[in-house]
């Protein structure tokens, strides 16, 4: 199972934390907290891969280009390492063997009664279909659902997203509704499926055991 640094590192349980490694098709998946030095290689792949991202994204005032540039970076990866320290999410990169390529975002967390939080990511366009993301995406799950200690994950994606829809549903996220005009993405106010799972619907072992068994991963 994947494991967590001290908990007294952090402001909540379970962060911060290197998760995996899991191999895929693609290569050796882990997860880490972002860091500053992310910037020229988070930068390259965004702005390469707008045409693949934008329009499955949150629209970006002042324009793609701009909001991805490296210099746009330092103050992202601030505020992202603000809200984690409030305990408030857990901003995760995506690794392949070694190299950033993407990220695994869990946000809006929240603590007792709920215990709740959303889960968003991208991973970079040259390493899809090779099991990264959802190899990412069960790391993260097992361990909101483990260490971090949360009952409820929900995710929200467009109904004409294709891989994100195949990735929830991989990973047993179950569809409960239809969120009319949620989010302004690409320009326009679009509608967006709800996909939920509660700790009670993961499979004994989590997630990434499952993917193992299935064999669409191995421990590495």
């Amino acid at each position: 199972m994947a494991h967590s640094l001290p908990e007294y590192a952090g402001r909540h349980p379970g962060w911060p934390a290197r998760l995996g490694p899991l191999t895929v098709s693609g290569g050796r998946v882990e997860l880490r907290p972002v860091k500053l030095s992310d910037g020229a290689a988070w930068s390259e792949i965004r702005i390469r891969d707008q045409q693949h991202l934008v329009q499955w994204e949150p629209s970006t005032p002042g324009g793609w280009a701009r909001r991805n540039s490296a210099g746009e970076w330092p103050g992202r990866w601030w505020l992202l390492r603000s809200a984690a320290r409030r305990g408030a999410a857990l901003p995760f990169a995506i690794t392949l063997d070694g190299r950033l390529v993407g990220q695994v975002m869990v946000g809006n967390v929240v603590r007792e009664p709920l215990l709740s939080a959303y889960v968003g990511y991208w991973c970079d366009a040259r390493v899809t279909n090779k099991g990264v993301t959802t190899a990412a995406v069960a790391l993260a799950v097992d361990h909101c659902f483990g260490p971090v200690g949360l009952h409820r994950l929900e995710a929200t994606v467009r109904p004409e997203n294709g891989p994100s829809l195949r990735v929830l549903t991989k990973l047993g996220f179950r569809e409960e509704g239809l969120f009319r005009r949620y989010l302004d993405v690409d320009g326009a106010w679009r509608d967006h499926l709800c996909f939920a799972q509660t700790v009670e619907e993961l499979p004994p072992g989590g997630l990434a055991a499952r993917l193992v068994a299935e064999g669409r991963a191995s421990r590495a």
